[in-house]
């Protein structure tokens, strides 16, 4: 077995990734831990059912693949690595599920702790809509390797407070540590994320967070079709970096709510 663990933070990533020469084993990340039910404690088995039946109601996802493309990846973390990997994202989406996996880690105490770098660019020379790692060829990401930041202690103290304020979800609290906060190491994407998750946290006077009022506004301007919604959608916001099937669950809200048919 390899020393060295890439976690990939999806499957695109993954399609690039295999065009490099980078030694190592590799563990796919395929949770959307942005969306649906969440607890403190990553590592127990409630959380995992719970997110197996949440993927399978929200987007129908057998269960049996749930297994599959998650909880056996998952597995993957519990090898002897010397090193390990992070390729994750600027956006709410890789943010989050970054968090996740950090704690997962940090929760593995054994005494021969791996080494954990991290590879997260917030953009990429020579393109001017950067949207994620996925994008870039093999030799883009070898690149992006050789500049990577390697986590500390602190870094992972960071996550660990991050990690509850985010799960318990009060605004009021999570924008006090976030201007408590003025020094980010090499997590220093992730208070733009999550001063984006604050604004989905807060309704108006609609009753509508930022994510349904801007799809309503893209909706109410005459842009009707789900795929012209998202594409509006994403290039003012690709902050949140969602799918579409992550779309869908806001549009299915304004519909349920009436403000759209």
């Amino acid at each position: 077995m390899s020393n060295i663990l890439h976690i990939l933070n999806g499957d695109s990533t993954l399609h690039s990734f295999n065009q490099t020469g980078l030694d190592g084993d590799v563990m796919v990340w395929r949770e959307v831990l942005s969306e649906g039910p969440l607890q403190e404690n990553i590592s127990s088995g409630t959380f995992w059912s719970n997110r197996s039946r949440w993927i399978k109601k929200t987007f129908n996802e057998p269960e049996e693949e749930y297994q599959h493309k998650v909880i056996d990846e998952l597995g993957k973390l519990n090898g002897q690595y010397d090193e390990v990997n992070l390729w994750f994202e600027f956006d709410l989406h890789c943010q989050v599920n970054l968090l996740g996996v950090m704690c997962i880690l940090n929760q593995q105490t054994n005494m021969s702790a791996p080494a954990v770098f991290l590879i997260c660019p917030g953009d990429f020379p020579g393109i001017d809509d950067f949207r994620g790692i996925g994008q870039l060829s093999g030799d883009q990401l070898e690149d992006l390797y050789d500049s990577r930041e390697q986590l500390s202690d602190w870094e992972f103290e960071l996550a660990a407070e991050a990690w509850p304020l985010y799960v318990n979800g009060n605004a009021d609290e999570l924008e006090q540590w976030l201007n408590g906060n003025s020094f980010w190491g090499a997590l220093h994407l992730l208070k733009p994320a999550l001063l984006a998750h604050l604004k989905r946290l807060r309704l108006n006077a609609n009753g509508l967070n930022h994510i349904e009022q801007k799809l309503l506004d893209i909706y109410n301007s005459g842009v009707k079709t789900k795929l012209e919604m998202y594409n509006v959608f994403w290039s003012a916001e690709k902050i949140y970096g969602m799918g579409d099937s992550e779309i869908d669950i806001y549009l299915e809200r304004l519909s349920q709510k009436q403000f759209i048919n």
